[in-house]
């Protein structure tokens, strides 16, 4: 068990140091010159002052060495000082982070229970209404999420005037409500694919040999469902869900742009777009991380939710 966790621990960290290092190299690499962008532009930008900008800032030393005093401060809590807001960067990362995981949360919501409730209807009932989960679904699925916000913002929010389209809110009420038309149009997509995986699970499950005993004993269909269909499918519908989870973390930027939320990818955008590299790593990093810890908490799950998968490990 020590050496299991020994392994899975150092498989992280060795994981994010490499995340890291991409992380880093490619901002590094992206076009333009960040000390033009410190030095106020190139209106009467003069070498001298271009260089003492690349000193003050340590851009003149090389890649690698930037790389670890980066990764240095990264491990000591400081993600050092945004050059467009003068702040720092931890600051802002944290004042606009839980605007993005309400919104992934309320998304999850959303997916996992109108998703994983799709899928069921659609194993246990057949025929008209599992053809309709899964023409709709298909649907849902073949709409990128910047078209179903559009559309949703357009009905919903400017006809109808039942949501505000900008926003997120204050209060729990606020929230919910700002943060609506948001978490739908990221949640489409996920609903699609959670639902035709609770189906093929369910199905799976539902051709196995213990099923057909317990029908053949005369355990209520109920019971059946419940106890030894849908208990058996759940592993592959959590880690799915857990997998869909973890890539929304990293999806929020073209919604957030959408909706007007100032959130961890509108700050990354926008880091982007001003060539402000400290916040642009950070949140890349963050949504790595987020996504690297997502992915091996559902791992960790998975075996407690299914007995043959523990046994298998145990084996192995």
């Amino acid at each position: 068990m020590f050496r299991r966790l020994f392994r899975r621990v150092a498989g992280l960290v060795a994981t994010l140091v490499a995340a890291s290092f991409v992380i880093f190299a490619a901002v590094y690499a992206a076009p333009g010159d960040p000390a033009v962008f410190l030095a106020g532009g190139r209106d009467k930008l003069t070498p001298e002052k271009l260089a003492a900008v690349r000193e003050q800032y340590h851009l003149d030393e090389p890649l690698v060495v930037q790389y670890g005093r980066w990764l240095w401060d990264c491990a000591h809590g400081d993600l050092g000082r945004s050059f467009k807001y003068t702040d720092q960067v931890a600051d802002l990362v944290t004042s606009r982070l839980p605007t993005t995981l309400a919104l992934v949360g309320y998304a999850t919501l959303l997916f996992v229970v109108l998703g994983v409730g799709a899928g069921i209807v659609a194993a246990v009932r057949r025929g008209w209404a599992d053809q309709a989960v899964v023409g709709g679904t298909t649907l849902a699925a073949s709409v990128p999420n910047f078209v179903a916000a559009i559309g949703l913002v357009s009905l919903f929010g400017v006809r109808l005037g039942w949501f505000p389209v900008t926003g997120a809110g204050n209060g729990f009420a606020g929230t919910v409500h700002h943060l609506t038309l948001p978490a739908l149009s990221m949640a489409l997509g996920a609903l699609a694919i959670i639902s035709r995986v609770t189906r093929q699970s369910m199905l799976d499950a539902a051709a196995s040999d213990h099923v057909e005993a317990a029908r053949a004993s005369g355990v209520p269909e109920r019971e059946v469902i419940r106890r030894h269909v849908l208990r058996n499918a759940l592993g592959p519908i959590i880690t799915m869900c857990g997998l869909v989870t973890a890539g929304m973390l990293a999806g929020t930027v073209v919604i957030e742009t959408a909706f007007g939320l100032s959130g961890v990818g509108s700050l990354l955008v926008n880091a982007i777009n001003t060539h402000d590299f400290p916040v642009a790593q950070a949140v890349l990093l963050l949504m790595v991380t987020g996504y690297i810890v997502v992915t091996n908490l559902v791992d960790l799950v998975h075996p407690l939710l299914d007995p043959r998968v523990r046994a298998e490990r145990s084996t192995a």
